[in-house]
C-alpha cells in the first residue's frame, strides 16, 4: 500500500526575519591528531593478532571481565549484574577500534564518543591502566603462541593512544555538562503493538539536536542503559518524547512500556549521533523510516518546520503489515500542514489494494535520489538494503545518514 499527500510546489521557502532560530546543537571538540599513532607494521601486527583471537572472541571477553573483577574488584559496581550485553559491547568496540586503527581522524572521533559516553558509568582516568592490563592479558592468553613481544608492544601503544583520547574527551565533556540528567515521566500513552509514547522532563537543561539519540536508564534496572531517539525537535518546555517498543527479553524497553507511570524518574545520558539536519548539503531530503525508527525522522521533520520549511522532504514509511505501519496518522497531519512534505507508505508482507513492496523496492521505483541528503532509521537489515539500493542509484555514501548498528556509540560510516 502507498499513500501520498501532494505538495503545492517544489520551491524551497525563503528564510525571513520571523523564521525560528535553529535548534541548539551540542558540539564537541575532538583531540587533534597530527599523524597516525601507529606504523604500518604495528597496524599489521594488531590486525594479524585479532584474526587469531576472533574465533574465540566471545570466550575472550568472558575471561577479560573475570580477571578485571578479580584483580580490581572496586570496578565491579560500575557494571550491571548481568554482563551478556556488556561483553558484546566490548567486543564490538574492540573490533571497531581495529577497523579504524589506520584512520586516525575516525579513530579519534570514535574514541571521543566512547570517552564521553563512559562518563555515565562513573569511569575515571585511573581505571584505564587496569582495563589495559587485563585486555592485553586476555589477548595474550587467547592468541597463544602467536603472541609476541612485538605484538604486545603494538597493542600497548595502541591502547595508550585510545585511552588518551577517551580521557581527554571525558575531561572536556565534564567541564561543559553533567554526565547524567534525572528526568521525570510527565506523560505516557500506549500506541498499541507493544509501543508506548513516553514524555520526560529533565530536571536540568538538556540540549540536543533533532535526529540524535539518548541513552536511558530506568530505576528498576540500574546500570542497564539503552538508546532511544527523541521523537521531537527541542521544545520550549524542555520535554522529550520517546517511542519505545517492548522487546522480548529487553529489560529497559519492557520496564518503560509496561511499568513506567507519570512521576517515575529515569536518567538520561548525553545526546549522541550525527544524523542531524545540519549535516545536509542539499535542499531536498529523503527520509526513510521503519517501525519505531520513525522517531528521529519525525524529529527531523519538526526541525525542518522550525526552520521555516527550507527543505523539501520525501518521507517513506515501511512495515510488514498495515497494522504495523506506525505513526501514519501523525505524519499525515503534518503533511497536510506543510506543503514541502510528501509521505508514502510501503507494505511488504500483506496484500492491500494498491501498490505494495519493500522499502528498497519503492525507493528504487521513485528514485533517483542522488541530489538528496538521505536519513535512514529502523531495523538494521532495512537500513542496509536501503543504503545499497540508494548507492546503486547514484547516491553518494557520505550523503546517507543513519545511526550506527547495534551499539549506537559507533557513530560513523
Amino acid at each position: 500500500m502507498r499513500f501520498r499527500i501532494n505538495r503545492s510546489g517544489r520551491t524551497s521557502a525563503l528564510p525571513t526575519p520571523q523564521d525560528p532560530a535553529p535548534a541548539p546543537a551540542v558540539h564537541t571538540v575532538e583531540p587533534e591528531v597530527v599523524e597516525a599513532p601507529l606504523s604500518a607494521r604495528e597496524i599489521g601486527l594488531i590486525r594479524a593478532s585479532v584474526a587469531v583471537v576472533e574465533p574465540l572472541a566471545a570466550e575472550m571477553t568472558v575471561y577479560f571481565y573475570a580477571i578485571l573483577f578479580t584483580r580490581y574488584p572496586e570496578v565491579r559496581p560500575m557494571f550491571p549484574p548481568g554482563m551478556d550485553s556488556q561483553r558484546g559491547r566490548l567486543l564490538r568496540a574492540l573490533l571497531r577500534i581495529v577497523d579504524l586503527v589506520d584512520d586516525p581522524e575516525s579513530l579519534v572521533r570514535f574514541c571521543g564518543h566512547l570517552g564521553r559516553d563512559h562518563r555515565k558509568f562513573g569511569t575515571l582516568s585511573a581505571h584505564f591502566p587496569a582495563v589495559g592490563e587485563c585486555l592485553l592479558a586476555s589477548l595474550a592468553r587467547f592468541a597463544g603462541p602467536a603472541w609476541t613481544e612485538d605484538i604486545a608492544a603494538a597493542w600497548t601503544k595502541a591502547y595508550g593512544a585510545v585511552a588518551g583520547v577517551m580521557i581527554s574527551a571525558a575531561e572536556q565533556d565534564e567541564a561543559a555538562r553533567p554526565a547524567v540528567w534525572p528526568a521525570t515521566v510527565v506523560h505516557r500513552v500506549s500506541r498499541g503493538h507493544g509501543i508506548a509514547e513516553i514524555t520526560v522532563r529533565p530536571h536540568m537543561p538538556y540540549e540536543y539536536a533533532a535526529g540524535q539519540y539518548v541513552s536511558v536508564e530506568t530505576p528498576w534496572w540500574p546500570k542497564h542503559w539503552r538508546y532511544y531517539s527523541p521523537a521531537n525537535a527541542p521544545r520550549e518546555d524542555g520535554t522529550l518524547t520517546f517511542h519505545v517498543r517492548a522487546v522480548a527479553g529487553g529489560s529497559v524497553s519492557s520496564a518503560l512500556v509496561n511499568r513506567a507511570v507519570v512521576g517515575d524518574v529515569v536518567h538520561l545520558g548525553a545526546p549522541m549521533g550525527d544524523m542531524v539536519l545540519d549535516a545536509a548539503v542539499f535542499n531536498d531530503l529523503l527520509c526513510v523510516a521503519g517501525g519505531t525508527g520513525l522517531a528521529p525522522i519525525r524529529a527531523l521533520v519538526e526541525e525542518v518546520a522550525r526552520r521555516g520549511g527550507r527543505h523539501q522532504v520525501d518521507l517513506f514509511l515501511g512495515a510488514r503489515t498495515g497494522a504495523e505501519l506506525y505513526g501514519v496518522d501523525d505524519m499525515l497531519r503534518m503533511a497536510q500542514r506543510h506543503h514541502w512534505l510528501t509521505i508514502r507508505g510501503a507494505i511488504s508482507h500483506e496484500y492491500i489494494p494498491g501498490i505494495r513492496g519493500s522499502l528498497p523496492e519503492v525507493l528504487a521505483e521513485y528514485g533517483p535520489w542522488y541530489q538528496h541528503d538521505v536519513y535512514l532509521s529502523g531495523p538494521a537489515p532495512m537500513v542496509v538494503s536501503a543504503s545499497e539500493t540508494l548507492t546503486l542509484g547514484g547516491t553518494m555514501p557520505d550523503r546517507i545518514h543513519h545511526d550506527p548498528f547495534e551499539t549506537p556509540v559507533l557513530s560513523f560510516p
